[in-house]
C-alpha cells in the first residue's frame, strides 16, 4: 500500500513538474518576444519554402507574438485531452509520456520561434539546417509514445480498427512505434542533404502512417476471422 501511495505522488509530482516547464517556455516566448520587439523590422520573414528560401511574411506584432498565443492554446489542448477523453483511465496508464511529448514538442515550437527572430536581426540559419533534427526527434519519440499508448480517442494511431480492438491497437502501436522511431533516423538525415531536406522529413511519416493505416485494418481482418 505504501508503494502505491509512493508511486502515486511520483506521478503527481511528475505532472506537477512538466506543467512549470510547458508554463516557462509560454512564458519565455512572451519575454522573448518583448525584449526583442523594437528591433524588429515592420515586416518579419516568417515562413520558408522547401529550399530555405523565404517567401512569407508578417506584420512585426504577429511575428512576434502569432507563436507565443499558439503555445497558450496548445497547453489549453494538451491540458483538455486527459480530461475529456471516454478512456481518459487508459492515458493515465502512459500519462508520463504523453507529458514528455507535450514538453518535447513545446520546445520544438520555441526553437522555431527563436530562429525566426534570429533570422529578423541578422542571424540567418536556414530551417532546412535544424527542422530536420528536430522533427527526427520529434518522430523517434512518437515512437517511444506509440509503444506505451493504451487505446484512446485522441493519441496515438486512431483508426477504426485500432480503437474498435484492443488486441489490434497494441499490435499496430507496437510496429507502428518502431516504425516512427526509423523515420525519425531517416528525417535526421536529412541535415546533411539540405536540398532534399522535405523528403527526408516527411515521405518517411507518411509511409508510415499509410502503413499502419492498412496493417490495422488487415489485423482486424483477421481477428474477426
Amino acid at each position: 500500500m505504501a508503494q502505491e501511495v509512493s508511486l502515486e505522488e511520483y506521478k503527481k509530482a511528475y505532472r506537477k513538474i512538466s506543467e512549470i516547464i510547458i508554463l516557462g517556455i509560454i512564458l519565455l516566448s512572451f519575454v522573448v518576444s518583448i525584449y526583442f520587439y523594437p528591433q524588429m523590422p515592420e515586416e518579419m520573414a516568417s515562413h520558408w519554402n522547401a529550399q530555405g528560401q523565404v517567401d512569407g511574411y508578417l506584420s512585426k506584432f504577429w511575428g512576434l507574438f502569432l507563436m507565443p498565443f499558439f503555445l497558450v492554446g496548445l497547453a489549453l489542448l494538451f491540458t483538455a485531452i486527459p480530461k475529456i477523453d471516454p478512456l481518459k483511465a487508459n492515458i493515465e496508464k502512459f500519462r508520463q509520456y504523453y507529458d514528455g511529448f507535450v514538453i518535447l514538442f513545446f520546445i520544438f515550437l520555441l526553437s522555431i520561434h527563436f530562429q525566426v527572430i534570429l533570422w529578423n536581426i541578422g542571424i540567418k540559419i536556414t530551417p532546412n539546417a535544424t527542422l530536420p533534427i528536430w522533427l527526427g526527434l520529434l518522430f523517434f519519440y512518437c515512437g517511444i509514445l506509440c509503444e506505451n499508448a493504451k487505446r484512446n480517442w485522441f493519441i496515438g494511431i486512431r483508426t477504426p480498427w485500432t480503437l474498435s480492438s484492443e488486441k489490434v491497437w497494441d499490435k499496430t502501436h507496437k510496429i507502428g512505434g518502431k516504425l516512427f522511431k526509423i523515420a525519425g533516423i531517416v528525417s535526421s538525415v536529412g541535415v546533411i542533404f539540405q536540398s532534399y531536406a522535405l523528403f527526408f522529413m516527411f515521405v518517411p511519416v507518411i509511409l508510415v502512417a499509410i502503413y499502419t493505416v492498412v496493417y490495422s485494418y488487415l489485423e482486424y481482418r483477421k481477428e474477426m476471422k
